[in-house]
């Protein structure tokens, strides 16, 4: 019996994991995908995006969401139960698309292919990491390790283990090809130094291409690199022993007040992304006196709004994810306007 093929999408917060898997499904080509979105924190967002474009691939059920904590913590309880029922549906899926939290570690899930419930009716087609160009380019994760090592030194208040850099190392550490977004934004000559860094760190043979948003699903589908047989060759920085937990992030949800303007909300979002150790604000909001809810999704400095169809009926909240002890009452007085 042949394999489902399956591909896993992960990326830090805010990489443009959703975005692209948006594109693919637009693009599926008379294909049959499910997809399974998770999410960190208690509400979901993402998966209502994928829900709106995903007629052409999807069929009723065939779009799960998991929230409350990261794929990689919940993989008896919420990962394997959920690949059973895909695997178990009536009609054959010609592939499976995972796009995991943004704070997930890629490797736990797919040790869980060696499931007994799992292993003879799926296979990891390719682990695909989305790198956001803009945040290496602004410093906000970085590549360079002499230089962490170097600030370290001089300045002894540093952590000595960066929960953000530890993430994107094992997100970097499993990956079988290495998605730059945001490419558009960032100058020719920089794209070129990131890539170079990018090369130095990963596996021989693991390709970089460059995405504004959008790739072919054969860019994507079809790596048929077995990924569940090449654990050895995809450890990062939590081993093959390390205990691995998310103690160093949070989340929150606001319901803020409606807005008396889509400038007046952005201003309401720099502010609260402007807050110490906040790191990402994504949901839906209300702009005062309009039919439709407007889509947040913001990271560093960057906020982008965009009016959703009037018919969406996704709860109104901002999801909050930032590190741990964020000063959680100062960003709801923020969004609160």
């Amino acid at each position: 019996m042949s394999r489902v093929p399956v591909t896993v999408l992960t990326g830090f917060l805010g990489a443009g994991k959703t975005t692209l898997l948006r594109s693919l499904l637009t693009q599926a080509d008379g294909r049959r995908i499910a997809v399974i979105v998770n999410e960190f924190g208690d509400a979901g967002f993402d998966g209502g995006l994928v829900e709106e474009c995903a007629a052409k691939a999807c069929a009723p059920g065939d779009i799960v969401e998991l929230t409350n904590g990261c794929i990689c913590c919940t993989v008896a309880d919420d990962f394997v139960p959920t690949m059973d029922k895909l695997l178990s549906r009536e009609r054959p899926l010609d592939a499976i698309v995972i796009e995991t939290s943004g704070l997930a570690l890629p490797q736990p899930l797919l040790k869980a292919f060696a499931w007994p419930a799992v292993k003879t009716r799926a296979t990891v087609d390719g682990v695909v990491t989305i790198v956001d160009a803009l945040a290496l380019s602004e410093g906000r994760v970085t590549l360079d390790e002499d230089a962490v090592a170097e600030q370290r030194a001089r300045d002894e208040g540093i952590e000595h283990d960066d929960p953000i850099e530890e993430v994107f190392e094992d997100q970097l550490a499993c990956a079988d090809l290495v998605v730059l977004s945001k490419s558009d934004l960032v100058a020719p000559e920089k794209l070129v130094e990131i890539e170079a860094k990018l090369k130095a760190v990963l596996r021989p043979g693991v390709s970089i291409v460059r995405s504004k948003g959008d790739l072919a699903p054969s860019v994507l589908i079809g790596l048929n690199a077995a990924a569940e047989d090449d654990m050895a060759a995809r450890v990062g920085h939590h081993g093959e022993e390390e205990e691995h937990d998310h103690d160093d992030f949070d989340s929150i949800v606001v319901k803020p007040t409606a807005a008396a303007s889509i400038d007046a909300m952005r201003a309401r979002i720099s502010d609260a992304l402007g807050l110490d150790g906040v790191l990402r604000v994504k949901g839906h909001a209300r702009i005062a006196d309009k039919p439709a809810p407007i889509v947040v999704q913001a990271v560093g400095a960057r906020v982008e709004l965009a009016f959703a169809r009037p018919d969406v009926t996704q709860a109104e909240h901002l999801v909050v994810i930032g590190l741990k002890g964020f000063n959680g009452d100062a960003v709801r007085r923020a969004l609160a306007g």
